[in-house]
């Protein structure tokens, strides 16, 4: 039997590679979730408090203080529902792209496919929505309880799973740029927390985007961040109206751009990750 070794496809995942290898996903991403929160306090709960305390203080100061609409949402859900997805893409970003970085040594001793890393790196922050989103479910629970004119539109069941397959994607056409950059380029160390900074400011985390409406352009130039239509979308779950769709295909054909530059970068330098890591 005659076996032959060609480079990847450069837009290429390789799934079937990939799933012959999937017990490193739960090696790596369980190595990494119990590093993160080895000798902790709290362990886990520290996913669940860092998005509780951002949206108090979100609450306090943007809502009650300098009075920022939240769209006719309880501020409470407006800014946990952006805080929800922004804190899986930040810190999934932030994990992939040091990824290949941290996990040097095991890159230069045995082959196995290289996207598997920075994959594990988006699957822990994963880990953390969940945490997360099981406290968001029961803040929507507590509002329908006791505000009768809190709802729930039934379109949230499409609104979400899409927001949540465009942040993921996001999150992995991002990481894996930044983890092969920061490979070559160790200043890519300190520009990703900048990056990430100021990716919030033009996500529409503390405002919404509806602020902008009197200019529509800038609007359509806040949806070439992907996460702007991932928030709008998880939002527009809680208020009844249409979304505005080309603000969300803006928001999408960016993600899957991302997504396949990102596959690029990383497949036409993978082959020296070895080397250089």
């Amino acid at each position: 039997m005659e076996y032959y070794i060609r480079p990847q496809g450069k837009f290429s995942l390789n799934l079937k590679e990939l799933w012959q290898y999937r017990e490193l996903f739960w090696f790596f991403t369980w190595r990494d979730i119990k590093v993160k929160y080895k000798q902790t306090l709290l362990g886990f709960l520290w996913a669940v408090l860092q998005p509780l305390l951002m949206m108090s203080v979100f609450v306090i100061f943007f809502s009650k203080g300098l009075n920022i609409p939240t769209d006719d949402i309880p501020a409470p859900i407006f800014y946990f529902s952006g805080l929800l997805f922004w804190n899986l893409f930040s810190s999934g970003l932030s994990s992939s792209a040091n990824s290949m970085v941290v996990n040097a040594d095991i890159i230069k001793k045995i082959y196995f496919p290289r996207l598997i890393i920075p994959f594990s790196g988006i699957l822990v922050a994963f880990f953390d929505f969940l945490m997360a989103f099981l406290i968001f479910i029961i803040f929507i629970a507590f509002y329908l309880f006791i505000f009768t004119d809190f709802t729930i539109q039934p379109v949230i069941f499409l609104y979400f799973p899409l927001a949540l397959t465009l942040t993921l994607i996001t999150t992995l056409g991002m990481g894996c740029t930044l983890a092969a950059l920061n490979v070559k380029y160790r200043d890519f160390r300190y520009v990703i927390p900048f990056a990430i900074q100021f990716l919030m400011f033009i996500t529409p985390v503390i405002y919404p985007v509806t602020i902008f409406d009197n200019i529509p352009n800038l609007k359509y130039f806040l949806a070439l961040n992907p996460m702007t239509g991932a928030i709008i979308l998880a939002r527009n779950a809680f208020v009844p109206g249409m979304v505005d769709w080309t603000i969300i295909g803006i928001s999408i054909a960016s993600a899957f751009f991302f997504f396949l530059l990102g596959i690029f970068i990383f497949r036409k330098m993978e082959a020296y990750f070895a080397d250089i890591v």
